[in-house]
């Protein structure tokens, strides 16, 4: 049977599991990389495991305003638990997305020193990586700049040979569905608004239902600060600081096969434009850093775009050749007071004191996606110290990617479309998607029914026209599949495309 024909499992609601009143022995709250790492890793146990994720899809939150880079873990402050964590996830995070079918790549990274002046400061790098235990690292001078990325400004630089790139969404959507095969339930628009204590665990309210668990893992990204109030328990405020990252077309990909940073201020007050090749091959400028006071403060502005172009042309020159499709941001939970606080404030990973069971991870910024396997193993650890905990018989430790029409050869191509018509017919033009594609990926496990769902899963919409020709296909497609015009939305509820009737 063609693959764009097999039922998924069917979901158990439109907003994945359905919270049953049956105790867990773990809840984790948050569905970002680090909440799905942790879900996957406990999911390796026999324990009743459940994620509590308040969007309408994982990675909806800080995890997919990323930018997708495996950080090596030499600008990162020795003794710190980031700097393990980075270095152990570094160990770790490869062979994970391969397992797991995830599109990743090595290529190393150069941060460039545009004048010799700075290359005290690449000494320091270079010196601080070793003390990590970073492997990989050496200086190289304009020759092997040139070698290495042809148009690439700069007197010397610091290569990174295990630095590599790596789609952060669809990292996060592997975690997450590798968890759910594994026993895991996952609960969608279900943020947790109260949380009580019984004689079985915590009580942890939410629009869908409550939840009681043994133990909670508070992973909130942003709002960790928040959900830990809510059980009473104090920890430092999280402040949000916006990234604005500009997308160049596909063109511009030929330009640059890794990413290239330049030398970092001592003050690491800002690091500068990261210029950066993604796995879909467009490339991408950014982010800035600005501390903003709302928590979903994802504007975009012009004096950031314009600043991050400049930045990046004297870096490579050749990108000013290339149009730009799009602008987005990002926002990052710090732990730095914008007001004065170190600029560097560590991970924050503990158990209350207060509240025994509660585990809160506060300020898990950059670079916390490669950081994210080795979390996972820590906060299993922390939970499962004290308990005999038995490795659960037959978990499934890979997940088999998704076909991508874009990917395939013509063979492959014509053997799918001979098999399926829908392999034929092509849904977004820009990123070749096919509307077996989008059928497959409307079948996921969790139920999403968001255009922005669609899109981490199949690229629809990415493209140069940002979905102008793909959006009306995948509109008529959700009428198909059942949907009515007024629930269909971009990323959940308040994101309505469609808000009456024009016609009878």
């Amino acid at each position: 049977m063609p693959e764009a024909n097999r039922k998924s499992p069917p979901a158990e609601s439109s907003a994945g599991t359905a919270i049953d009143g049956a105790p867990y022995d773990v809840a984790v709250i948050g569905g970002g990389v680090i909440g799905c790492a942790v879900a996957r890793e406990l999911a390796r146990y026999d324990l009743r495991i459940i994620l509590l994720e308040k969007g309408a899809d994982v990675a909806e939150g800080v995890s997919k305003g990323n930018s997708g880079v495996i950080h090596a873990g030499f600008n990162v402050p020795p003794g710190s638990l980031k700097a393990r964590l980075n270095v152990e996830g570094l160990g770790l995070i490869y062979g994970l997305a391969a397992s797991l079918g995830v599109p990743h790549r090595m290529t190393g990274k150069l941060v460039v020193a545009l004048t010799e002046s700075d290359r005290g400061r690449l000494e320091e790098l270079l010196a601080q990586g070793g003390r990590n235990g970073v492997p990989g690292l050496e200086i190289v001078d304009r020759a092997a700049i040139e070698r290495l990325a042809p148009g690439v400004n700069g007197e010397r630089a610091l290569l990174s040979s295990r630095t590599g790139i790596i789609s952060p969404y669809e990292f996060t959507i592997a975690l997450a569905e590798n968890a759910w095969q594994n026993g895991a339930r996952i609960a969608l628009e279900a943020p947790v608004t109260a949380v009580g204590f019984g004689p079985e665990g915590f009580l942890l309210t939410t629009p869908r239902g409550c939840v009681t668990a043994r133990r909670v893992v508070n992973s909130a990204g942003l709002f960790a600060d928040e959900v830990a109030a809510l059980a009473g328990i104090d920890v430092p405020r999280v402040f949000p600081f916006r990234g604005e990252y500009l997308i160049a077309d596909k063109e511009a990909g030929v330009t640059l096969g890794m990413p290239v940073y330049p030398v970092p201020p001592l003050d690491d007050s800002y690091l500068g434009v990261h210029i950066t090749p993604t796995m879909e091959g467009n490339i991408l400028l950014g982010p800035g850093s600005e501390a903003v006071a709302d928590k979903e403060d994802s504007a975009t502005t012009r004096s950031v775009a314009e600043r991050l172009k400049a930045e990046a042309f004297e870096l490579v020159p050749g990108l000013r050749r290339f149009p730009f499709i799009h602008a987005y941001s990002g926002l990052r939970p710090k732990l730095t007071d914008p007001r004065g606080g170190p600029l560097l404030a560590d991970f924050l990973i503990e158990e209350s004191g207060r509240r025994p069971g509660w585990i809160n991870l506060l300020g898990i910024e950059s670079p916390g996606l490669t950081a994210a396997p080795a979390i996972a193993r820590r906060i299993a650890a922390m939970l499962g110290e004290r308990e005999d905990w038995k490795e659960k018989a037959g978990f499934v430790s890979g997940r088999a990617a998704p076909p991508r029409f874009s990917r395939l050869d013509d063979a492959e191509r014509a053997k799918r479309t001979a098999a399926d018509p829908r392999w034929g017919e092509m849904i977004c033009r820009c990123e070749h998607v096919t509307r077996a594609e989008v059928e497959a990926a409307l079948g996921n496990p969790f139920g999403v029914r968001t255009l922005d769902g669609i899109k981490r899963r199949t690229h629809c919409g990415m493209g140069r026209c940002q979905g102008g020709f793909c959006g009306p296909r995948l509109v008529e497609i959700l009428r198909r599949e059942g949907v009515p015009p007024d629930r269909i939305v971009k990323r959940g509820a308040g994101s309505e495309l469609f808000l009456g009737r024009i016609k009878p």
